[in-house]
């Protein structure tokens, strides 16, 4: 029985964790609610390839983790980014870009639930990834405008609603005998995030931003490969005509 739940106990901790995130940007505590979105992560990440690894996959645990994810990954992460630089802002641009990020996440989330991907890859900016640079952003309110966030926060949404191809590691598995270690590791790990909070949450947005970033180049590559073929086709009509 609890082999059985194992998987699911690791997506309600990610969704504890998400809650409890929301809670500490609400009592100005923004480092530590950007770590418990972060470990947040590390449990999205184990309750996947757990359940494959005792072969307990299930619809229950599928929608279990989408609807753990809108909030830790969507909800909590415009949270922050809302209560440390949103507020000064005018009233409407700030609740507008608030809103956009988890709904944009919900469709996201939607989306990968009813559609096959193409294997391994993600279409659209997984959630996961986004929520954790958008919270992890947020700690770098004082050093950037407040206009520049709204962008980065529009632009985290337009990514996950996305057709860009991101890379899927998901499929890189645990072995069944190694299971008994990941409880372990995320004891440590949240003993590291809350000792280390602000550098711990700084160091891994840097990843994080890379990763959202591949995903823009990916479109302007593809974008530009749509123009040359649209000119070419153009030039070639163009010989055609003059041929005549």
């Amino acid at each position: 029985m609890l082999t059985k739940s194992l998987p699911n106990i690791f997506t309600i901790g990610n969704l504890f964790l998400g809650i409890i995130a929301i809670i500490f940007v609400f009592n100005s505590k923004p480092d530590l609610a950007a770590i418990m979105v972060i470990v947040a992560m590390l449990l999205d990440g184990l309750d996947g390839r757990v359940a494959r690894a005792l072969n307990v996959q299930s619809e229950f645990g599928k929608e279990l983790d989408s609807l753990s994810d809108v909030i830790s990954f969507g909800v909590a992460p415009a949270f922050i980014m809302y209560v440390v630089a949103f507020t000064e802002l005018n009233a409407p641009t700030a609740w507008i870009a608030t809103a956009i990020f988890p709904i944009c996440g919900a469709l996201r989330l939607a989306r990968f639930n009813v559609v096959a991907s193409t294997p391994g890859y993600f279409i659209g900016l997984p959630i996961p990834a986004a929520g954790g640079v958008l919270c992890t952003l947020a700690l770098f309110h004082t050093e950037l405008n407040a206009f520049v966030l709204v962008l980065s926060t529009l632009l985290l949404s337009y990514l996950m609603v996305s057709t860009v191809k991101y890379p899927n590691f998901k499929k890189m598995g645990i072995p069944k005998k190694a299971i008994w270690i990941t409880p372990v590791v995320v004891i440590l790990a949240v003993v590291i995030a809350i000792q280390y909070p602000g550098t711990l949450s700084k160091m891994i947005f840097v990843p994080l931003l890379l990763y959202a970033l591949y995903g823009l180049k990916k479109n302007a590559e593809r974008l530009f490969t749509k123009r040359k073929r649209a000119r070419k086709t153009m030039d070639e009509a163009k010989s055609e005509t003059n041929s005549l």
